[in-house]
């Protein structure tokens, strides 16, 4: 018999395609009269045409959201909501943009609702990352959790193939580390197999036809499922990586994600069989490490962390960072076998091992 807690969080979902339409409604659902609308500059003009549609109930519109959440722009849109007399926050866009609806939520307890449009899978999740001072911090609290998620695939059909590859991969990194989380449990690894497989399934599919919808639907419902498995057990060495390395460098983050994911996966295959057993069977592959490196490379991913932006002599102080304040994992951190895997990655090389 396995011992384990499950704790669910709270959360209402509507997915399909034109489920934008709804947001007037799911507005009004949690009496929200002047909604400010989040984005990233790139994203201006969507966010602009969801204000327009939801009329009166739109107090205005921020769009400069940016990657790994700094502490400066989120007080930058604490200050418009504050001008706005905003009542609740709506997040478009991918990770960006929902990192800063759930730093303003945070020190506020304003509701959230996020219209997702890459596969982040962050929405379904109660943490927040923030970056100050060059270093990424996380924290949970239920304030952080959105209150609703609206996926419509449509949004997705023009996501450029590259995004949608990195995107779907950062999403699969969320399950891979719930399989050996110290809080796994027997729902969620059923959840996090369902969702790397359906993103497995979907991701070659988008790079040779962007219009598949089925592949489409199938990218975001394993987004989401990925994103559930995130935020219900404890993260481990490959989020404390990507933490770090986001933090240090300002990396691409989902292009980031993908680049260091195969390594972690290897360092911890040893340690974590049972774990490694379950991702070879949602990939379809003997060695799952390989597996996600071969998926990543064979859909054109940048693998090289160096092509991304990272400093060679940056290696030893990530290191150094990385084992301070380390989450759990299910192999001990090594400064070495850390130097050894961020070298490998440094340079775009296959996971060790292989």
């Amino acid at each position: 018999m396995r011992t384990f807690v499950y704790t669910a969080n709270p959360a209402r979902v509507i997915f399909g395609s034109g489920t934008i339409a709804s947001l007037g409604d799911e507005a009004a659902r949690l009496d929200a009269q002047r909604v400010l609308v989040l984005s990233t500059p790139e994203q201006k003009e969507l966010a602009e045409h969801i204000a327009a549609n939801l009329g009166e109930r739109a107090a205005g519109t921020f769009a400069g959201a940016t990657m790994h959440t700094p502490v400066q722009v989120t007080q930058e849109a604490m200050t418009v909501a504050s001008d706005l007399k905003a009542d609740a926050v709506l997040s478009v866009g991918g990770g960006s943009t929902t990192g800063l609806g759930k730093a303003i939520a945070f020190r506020t307890d304003l509701p959230q609702i996020v219209v997702p449009t890459t596969y982040a899978g962050s929405e379904a999740t109660p943490i927040l990352g923030e970056t100050e001072n060059g270093r990424k911090t996380t924290k949970s609290d239920p304030r952080i959790l959105p209150e609703v998620i609206v996926y419509d695939v449509d949004l997705t059909l023009t996501l450029p193939v590259s995004l949608s590859v990195t995107s779907g991969i950062n999403a699969m990194a969320h399950a891979v580390e719930a399989l050996y989380a110290t809080e796994a449990n027997p729902v969620i690894s059923l959840m996090a197999r369902d969702g790397i497989a359906a993103l497995a399934r979907a991701l070659p599919t988008i790079h040779a036809d962007p219009q598949d919808r089925q592949a489409r639907g199938d990218a975001l419902y394993g987004a989401w499922i990925c994103g559930v498995c995130l935020g219900s057990v404890g993260m481990a060495l490959h989020h404390k990586l990507c933490h770090t390395l986001g933090g240090m460098f300002n990396l691409p983050h989902a292009p980031m994600h993908t680049a260091v994911l195969p390594h972690a996966v290897a360092y911890n295959a040893a340690a974590a069989p049972e774990a490694m057993q379950q991702l070879s069977l949602a990939l379809g592959v003997p060695d799952p490490a390989i597996g996600l490196f071969d998926l990543a490379r064979n859909l054109r991913a940048t693998m090289a962390l160096r092509d991304l932006g990272m400093p060679e002599n940056g290696i030893e102080a990530a290191v150094s960072q990385a084992m301070s304040n380390a989450y759990a994992n299910p192999r001990p951190l090594e400064s070495q076998a850390l130097a050894d895997l961020l070298t490998r990655a440094f340079r775009g090389e296959a996971p060790a091992g292989s």
